[in-house]
This record gives C-alpha cells, sequence and structure tokens, in this order.
C-alpha cells in the first residue's frame, strides 16, 4: 500500500481525477455525435453480456478511446451515477511500473475513496460499477490481474488496447470472462456519415459470416450498391483521397500533407518507437529494422514478397546481413498492431516449403504518408494518371484483403499458384464450404482475367460453388453466371 499512496501522491491521483470529470459533474468535452459501428456490440455486452468485461481492440487512432467515452458519456445519461464510473488511461501514468498489481490496487483505491463501499456491497445495493482500462496492453500481467478483478468482484469491465498480440494473448487466460470486438479505421458506410453525404445502413449482421455462404448475399450486396451509388461514389472518392482514419474525415479542409504528418508521428512512429520497443524478455528492438520493415509492407501491400526479397532490399538499405527470422518477427510484430495483416496461404496438402504471406495494410493513406507517394483509387482519378493502374490493382487488393479480415468469424487466406493451378487473391473459409476472390482492378476484364476463379470453382475438393470479382466500376463484369461481379466500392458496404 505504501507503494501505492507515493504513486498517488507523486501527481498521479490528480491525473487520474483529471480522467474522470463527470466526479465532478462535468461533461466530457466535445465528444463527437457521430457513434462508430461498434458502439451499440461494445455498449450490449459490457451492460447486458454474459461476460463481465469487453475487450475493444483495434490500429491506434481509430477512435477506441472515443467510443469508450462515449459509452460512459450514454451511461450518466442513462441514470448511472458519476461515482459508479472509474475510467483509467494507462498511456497517461508512466509511473504504473511501480505497482506491483497496479489495476487491482487502482480499483480498491476508487473502490475506498470514490464508491465508498466493496464492489460487493455496491452490486447488492443496485449499484455495479463500471471500469474502464483504456490502452491496457503495455501493462504487464494485465491479463491474471483483470481475471482476479472480475473472478472477485461484481464489476463490469471495458478493456482497449492497441496490440492484438498482446490483448489476444491475455485473452486466452481470460476463457469465458471476455467478449471481444475488433474496430479498424472508418468504414465506407461511417465516412459518408461523417462528411455528411448521408447515412446507409449495414447489410452484413455483426454475429458472424454465416449469410456469406449463400450466392444470392453476395447478389444482394451488388444491387445494394447500385441502389446507393449516389452516396457511395462520394464516401468512396473521400476514402480515396484520404483514407479512412477519422481525423482526416473530421478535418476534410486541412491539407493533405498535414495529415500526413500526423498519420506519420502520431500512428506509425507511435508504434515503432513506444508500442514495439521491447521484445521478449525485455529485449530491446531495432528501431531502425522496424522502420524498413514497416517500408517494404508499404511497398509491396497486395503481394506476397518471397524472404530472399525482404532480406535484399534490408540489406541494400541497411547495409547489414538481417536473418529472416529476425524480419519475420518484426513483420508479425506490425501484424499485432493491426497496422498490418498478413494473410496466410491455404495449404491444403502437407508442403515441404511454405509460401509467402500476403501483406495488407489497415489503410492506404499510411502507405501514402510513409513513402510520400499517393496513389487514388477512384476510377475517374485513376484515368488522370494510367501508368499507375497496376499499383493501384495492388492496393486495391489489400483494401480487399484487409477489410475481408476484420469480418467477425470469417477466415481468410491466399490461394498461391501451383504447378497446375492458378493464383487466386483470396479464399473465404466458411464452414467446409470455400468462397474465391479475385480482385481485377482494371477499365477491361477479359476472360482470362477470371481463370483462378474458374480454375478453383472446377475442383470439387474445393466445395467453391461460386466465386466473386472484385472491380473497379459497376461496367466491368465477368459473364460467367457462377462468378458475381461488384466494384470494391460496393464490396465495402458489406459491414
Amino acid at each position: 500500500m505504501s507503494e501505492l499512496f507515493q504513486f498517488l501522491k507523486s501527481g498521479s491521483e490528480a491525473t487520474i481525477r483529471d480522467g474522470n470529470p463527470w466526479w465532478r459533474n462535468e461533461k466530457i468535452y466535445k465528444l463527437p455525435t457521430m457513434r462508430r459501428w461498434a458502439f451499440d456490440s461494445v455498449l450490449g455486452n459490457l451492460t447486458q453480456g454474459l461476460t463481465p468485461a469487453v475487450v475493444l481492440k483495434g490500429p491506434r487512432r481509430v477512435g477506441k478511446t472515443v467510443l469508450l467515452e462515449q459509452i460512459i458519456q450514454h451511461l450518466l445519461e442513462e441514470g448511472i451515477q458519476p461515482h459508479r464510473i472509474f475510467r483509467v488511461q494507462f498511456d497517461d501514468l508512466p509511473d504504473l511500473r511501480k505497482l506491483e498489481t497496479p489495476i487491482l490496487e487502482l480499483c480498491r483505491w476508487f473502490s475506498e475513496t470514490i464508491l465508498k463501499k466493496t464492489f460487493n456491497a455496491a452490486a447488492n445495493a443496485g449499484e455495479q460499477a463500471f471500469i474502464f482500462l483504456d490502452e491496457v496492453q503495455n501493462l504487464p500481467d494485465w491479463a491474471p490481474q483483470l481475471k482476479q478483478l472480475v473472478d472477485m468482484n461484481p464489476v463490469k469491465v471495458l478493456v482497449t488496447g492497441s496490440s492484438a498480440l498482446r490483448i489476444e494473448a491475455g485473452a486466452d487466460s481470460l476463457a469465458g470472462r471476455v467478449f471481444t470486438v475488433e474496430m479498424g479505421p472508418l468504414l465506407l458506410r461511417e465516412i459518408a456519415d461523417l462528411r455528411g453525404f448521408g447515412k446507409i445502413p449495414p447489410l452484413l449482421p455483426f454475429n458472424g459470416p454465416g449469410p456469406l455462404k449463400e450466392k444470392e448475399k453476395w447478389q444482394e450486396l451488388r444491387q445494394f450498391g447500385i441502389d446507393e451509388a449516389v452516396i457511395r461514389h462520394k464516401a468512396f472518392a473521400a476514402f480515396s483521397e484520404r483514407g479512412a482514419y477519422p481525423i482526416a474525415h473530421a478535418n476534410p479542409d486541412q491539407p493533405w500533407s498535414q495529415v500526413a504528418d500526423y498519420l506519420n508521428e502520431s500512428i506509425i512512429r507511435r508504434v515503432i518507437r513506444h508500442d514495439l520497443r521491447l521484445g521478449e524478455k525485455g529485449r530491446k528492438r531495432d528501431e531502425h529494422l522496424l522502420e524498413e520493415v514497416f517500408r517494404l509492407a508499404c511497398r509491396y501491400a497486395g503481394q506476397s514478397p518471397e524472404q530472399g526479397l525482404y532480406l535484399t532490399e534490408i540489406k541494400r538499405a541497411m547495409n547489414a546481413n538481417i536473418g529472416w527470422n529476425k524480419v519475420l518477427g518484426y513483420l508479425k510484430f506490425l501484424d499485432g498492431t493491426l497496422l498490418v495483416r498478413l494473410i496466410e496461404p491455404l495449404e491444403l496438402r502437407l508442403k515441404k516449403r511454405r509460401s509467402a504471406s500476403k501483406v495488407c495494410i489497415c489503410d492506404h493513406t499510411l502507405r501514402a504518408a510513409w513513402l510520400q507517394e499517393v496513389i487514388h483509387l477512384a476510377p475517374d482519378r485513376l484515368d488522370e494518371f494510367p501508368h499507375l493502374s497496376n499499383l493501384a490493382g495492388h492496393i486495391a487488393e489489400s483494401t480487399a484483403g484487409y477489410f475481408l479480415r476484420t469480418i467477425n468469424g470469417l477466415d481468410v487466406a491466399h490461394f498461391p499458384a501451383r504447378t497446375t493451378e492458378p493464383e487466386v487473391d483470396f479464399v473465404l473459409t466458411i464452414g467446409e464450404q470455400r468462397i474465391p476472390v479475385e480482385v481485377k482492378y482494371r477499365a477491361r476484364i477479359d476472360h482470362q482475367d477470371t481463370v483462378g476463379l474458374r480454375s478453383f470453382m472446377e475442383k470439387a475438393h474445393y466445395n467453391a460453388p461460386f466465386g466473386i470479382l472484385v472491380t473497379r466500376d459497376e461496367a466491368v463484369a465477368s459473364d460467367d453466371p457462377r462468378i458475381v461481379s461488384m466494384p470494391l466500392s460496393s464490396l465495402l458496404l458489406l459491414r
């Protein structure tokens, strides 16, 4: 307890109180009115779910803290007394490592000082406490502490974090105690809402990918895109120009150069210099190497570069021999931050040599900011720069791959070319059924462009009754009745 006293006396108590303004009957300052799609899911599971804790994970700066604050404000407006709500912003408390069990000790302080009764007594009096732990992933042993907290006390907890690796590792020990929601950058329909273009309802329910087994659902999505074409085109043009980070669309008049500086400093360099600073057993990671690995992930977004290419380029850039295991480890760390998703190959038979993973970036403007190379995806802008069409195709593939990975419960892989079988960009596995997806982001599609889809569907053991062709615009399509064609902008309306 003496360590806690010293910690609070050092100024941390004032920081904690500042982060809970409702204790002073103050409203949260300038809270956005638009609520992201995850709001209802997180709130419902927090207040009425089967688990005592909810975990909200996602890359930095996608709005996790804002959503947490919106939920707090909603609870207050619903009549929850301010003294029942406790929020800790762990990024604001660098001295937490001085405490042996900071979550348990701070919650005990809250119970005694603010709630003024035990959590059990409060729950029995109809005053169950709500605890919000923001950006908890860098706290050692957060999961065992949370487990002890919810096992011993009738409280409701919302945890947010920016590292999938650390959050998922913790969640493994919290089986049956947490419900997890992953929230990435803005969906296309959220961009439309935030920019005032109009509102588009979601087509796919949150509770799983089951409907995607039916060809009719994809045909419905294609028609849905046609029906919402006016709003969709405006939103996709905005997405093409400024990406999907909330800061870019909440400030649409800010020049791109300032947005790029913000993305580089507050997201990419924050991850490299802070989130991935320490590896296993506290070993310091190589910041320069992390930057190079992320640069290559951006450069080859939507592609499956072999390890030799990574090693050659890193050796050229750093003038050093770096082993593949170290590079692969850094790629996995970036995947853990959710800035990058590594789409693994679909391996149906035992092979001596595993194929390379496909690299997908969470938002194409991170690539633009880091490489200082802007590539637009909107068809009309591409017509102005036809020499960039191949590169735009890779970025479109990266966009589609990352988006598909965000669908709750959906297994996404890519299908590398084999001796007798052509490549397929993505394969979705739902139960025993597989759905091949090919991205052809060009002005014209010919019969050869669908050879991968057709080859995959014709192999009975893949159990693929239909395929999806993702194109640049509505006019481009396949005449094969087994293939459902739609533009990338319509695919992005699935959620």
